[in-house]
């Protein structure tokens, strides 16, 4: 088949699928386009580097940035300023509730200032913040559930079909080469075969939560549609998550799976403090083993995984021997820039690598020992918010207690907080809103179609009144 004509093809089948979705959610706000499109862009490639067809790797480039990407980013944050201005969000209750949440962003602010590249800094941050607010349109809504069920279902119809689309017809976009062995791998609408590992991670975690939550009512025959698309779409992702090599995005895939089905068992239903307990002593038990045992070379072996974690223990000790100001850092997102970034690459051998392939390490070279324990108190913080809301039928807090422990997994071989697509993924679980008030629910919808325009407009929301 021609390339042209299976982009066309996939393009047609793809409109007909948000058209006809028998998922589709009736009376849901048009303004959920807004963290799709988001949430796309994170999990893909920049604007920029669509119309470039690859990222530029110069360290002058990576200062820079690019001017039709900042016009997008901030064309989509002040819609979702917008729209959050119409909604009767009690904004001190929030500030409150999430004080952890708040505190991290704060210092990542302050941190800005000892950068060797302020300006740079604050733009970066001023940018990771807009994840943040989009994030919250979902939450906002009269029903969260059904909205974060939306969001990651269209994101997932938008991510894996046109992978798979670019890998087989569109090699030059959806095909790389390791620059030291010349071997090949896939990478999709992503830049790398661990973003792409990334991005099967989410949309098969999703739908396989949104099958078992969903089972029970498997009987009747809209949910016998949607649970065929789900298996097609999971079917899909797989095979693309196979093609990805990503190891770590299998692994916590097959974690976060299990706590979905551990939730579903009659055992923990009955009991889910035990759920509670089991979930973060798993990733203790995981640290112990590892830093107390040194068995992480020999756990790589046994998934098949080089026991260096591919060359990631190497870049660990170079960037540890960097010697960053250990209590504050760097700055926020500036360890990777200008001179630094050069003698990285120049003494390490690394050439092109700008993350530290682990989150907790790269939060430690930008924020130091302080934004390091104040990103665990988020994580604390947030999992026990979600712990309050989990009974025997929350299925919201199952989906939030399973992609706590991907995301802490996640980091220890990946770079992972800040703003990518299952840290945002994670915040829809951890951020706590404060109630709505009844009274302006009915007026979310006028603003919310009328700034969002032609075809992303939608029903009006439902004035239901719900509390989260």
């Amino acid at each position: 088949m021609p390339p042209f004509v299976a982009l066309i093809i996939s393009f047609v089948l793809l409109v007909g699928l948000l058209i006809f979705d028998p998922a589709k959610e009736p009376k849901l706000s048009g303004a959920l386009w807004v963290p799709v499109i988001w949430m796309f862009i994170v999990g893909s490639r920049l604007p920029s580097q669509w119309l470039s067809g690859g990222r530029g790797q110069s360290a002058q480039a990576l200062v820079e940035g690019n001017p039709l990407d900042r016009i997008i980013d901030l064309v989509l944050i002040f819609l979702a300023i917008g729209i959050l201005t119409s909604r009767s969000i009690k904004w001190s209750s929030f500030f409150s509730r999430n004080l952890a949440l708040i505190a991290f962003l704060i210092f990542a602010l302050i941190s800005t200032c000892w950068s060797d590249f302020p300006f740079v800094a604050f733009k970066r941050w001023f940018r990771d913040l807009g994840g943040y607010i989009v994030i919250l349109v979902v939450l906002s809504d009269p029903r969260p559930e059904a909205a974060i069920r939306t969001v990651l279902r269209r994101l997932s119809y938008l991510l894996i079909p046109l992978s798979i689309v670019l890998d087989k017809y569109y090699p030059q976009l959806g095909k790389a080469y390791d620059q030291w062995t010349g071997v090949g791998y896939y990478q999709g609408v992503t830049t790398s075969k661990n973003m792409l590992g990334l991005a099967c991670l989410v949309s098969g975690f999703f739908l396989f939560w949104d099958t078992m939550t969903r089972w029970h009512e498997r009987k009747q025959p809209r949910t016998q549609r949607i649970l065929a698309l789900n298996a097609a779409i999971l079917a899909m992702t797989i095979w693309l998550l196979q093609t990805s090599q990503s190891t770590t995005s299998r692994i916590c895939l097959v974690l976060g799976c299990l706590v979905i089905v551990a939730a579903q068992s009659k055992v923990f239903r009955r009991r889910p403090a035990f759920l509670k307990a089991l979930v973060p002593a798993s990733f203790c038990l995981y640290l112990i083993m590892n830093f107390v045992f040194g068995l992480n070379g020999s756990m790589a072996r046994a998934v098949g995984k080089d026991p260096t974690l591919t060359d990631r223990t190497k870049i660990w000790g170079f960037l540890l021997d960097m010697h960053t100001n250990p209590l504050i850092g760097t700055g926020y997102q500036s360890f990777w820039l200008g001179p630094r970034l050069e003698q990285f690459w120049s003494t390490s051998g690394f050439w092109g690598v700008n993350e530290a392939h682990n989150g907790y390490l790269e939060v430690y070279l930008e924020l130091g020992v302080i934004g390091v324990l104040l990103m665990i108190g988020f994580l604390i913080v947030g999992y026990k918010a979600i712990c309050r809301r989990l009974t025997s039928s929350s299925g919201l807090a199952v989906f939030g207690l399973a992609t706590w422990l991907v995301l802490v997994f996640y980091n220890m071989s990946e770079a992972g907080f800040g703003g990518g697509m299952l840290y945002l993924m994670f915040l829809m679980g951890a951020i706590t809103l404060p109630d709505r008030a009844r009274n302006h629910v009915g007026n979310v919808a006028a603003f919310d179609n009328a700034n969002v325009p032609g075809r992303l407009r939608n029903f009006p929301l439902e004035a239901t009144g719900q509390r989260r």
